[in-house]
C-alpha cells in the first residue's frame, strides 16, 4: 500500500451549511478515487450512535438514516468501490481503563473528548443502539465486521489481514497474509453472542 494514495477522515461537527445538506454529502465529497484507500474514523454512523443518544439529531432523522443508509451503501458497492464496515467492539473494563489513561496521559490527553466524558454514564444506550444499527444496516453487500478490540494489536492485525485477503492485487501472498483469527474477528452481529 502506498502511504501517499491513502488518507484517514475525521470529519469534525457539521457547519451549518452542512447540516442544510444531504446527510452524506461531506462523506461522498471524502470518497476515494480510483488506487486510493480511504479510512473514515467515525463515519456516517454517528447518526447510529452517538447523535441519537447524545440528542443531536431527531428520532426521524434517526429512523431516515436507518432506512436509508442500506440503500446508500448499495449504491457505494455497485460503483465498484471496495466498501468495509468494521465494528472494534471494546468491552466496558477495557474502555474504562482507556479512557482513564487518556485523560491522565500528557501524551494521550488530547483524544478525551467532552463527548467522552458525557457518554461514560450511557453505556447501556449505546449498547441498544448498537445492537438496532447491525440488525438494520448488516447486508450482504455491506456486511459488518466484528473486530474484538480489547488488544489493540491483534485487532489492528485482524482489520489488516481482512482488507488484504479481500483486495485483489498482483503478487499477493495468501500465506504471509495469514489466517484469520475465529476469536478476534467475525461477520455479522452474531459474532458479539459467540
Amino acid at each position: 500500500m502506498n502511504p501517499r494514495n491513502t488518507r484517514d477522515v475525521a470529519l469534525t461537527k457539521p457547519t451549518e451549511t452542512e447540516r442544510g445538506q444531504w446527510y452524506y454529502q461531506r462523506y461522498v465529497s471524502q470518497f476515494p478515487s480510483t488506487g486510493e484507500l480511504v479510512t473514515f474514523d467515525r463515519s456516517w454512523y454517528n447518526r447510529a450512535g452517538v447523535e441519537p443518544v447524545m440528542g443531536f439529531c431527531t428520532p426521524e432523522q434517526y429512523e431516515k438514516f436507518l432506512k436509508e443508509t442500506p440503500r446508500f451503501e448499495k449504491m457505494i458497492v455497485r460503483e465498484g468501490i471496495h466498501f468495509f464496515k468494521f465494528w472494534l467492539d471494546i468491552g466496558r473494563e477495557t474502555q474504562l481503563k482507556r479512557f482513564h489513561d487518556r485523560r491522565h496521559s500528557p501524551l494521550k490527553n488530547w483524544k478525551f473528548s467532552p463527548i467522552d466524558v458525557a457518554g461514560m454514564n450511557k453505556w447501556d444506550d449505546y449498547t441498544e443502539k448498537r445492537d438496532v444499527m447491525f440488525e438494520r444496516t448488516h447486508t450482504d453487500h455491506a456486511p459488518w465486521i466484528i473486530v474484538r478490540g480489547n488488544d489493540k494489536r491483534r485487532a489492528r492485525l485482524a482489520v489488516i489481514r481482512r482488507i488484504l485477503d479481500a483486495m485483489p492485487y498482483t503478487d499477493r501472498d495468501l500465506e504471509g497474509i495469514g489466517k484469520h483469527d475465529p476469536l478476534i474477528i467475525g461477520e455479522g452481529p452474531r459474532f458479539l453472542d459467540l
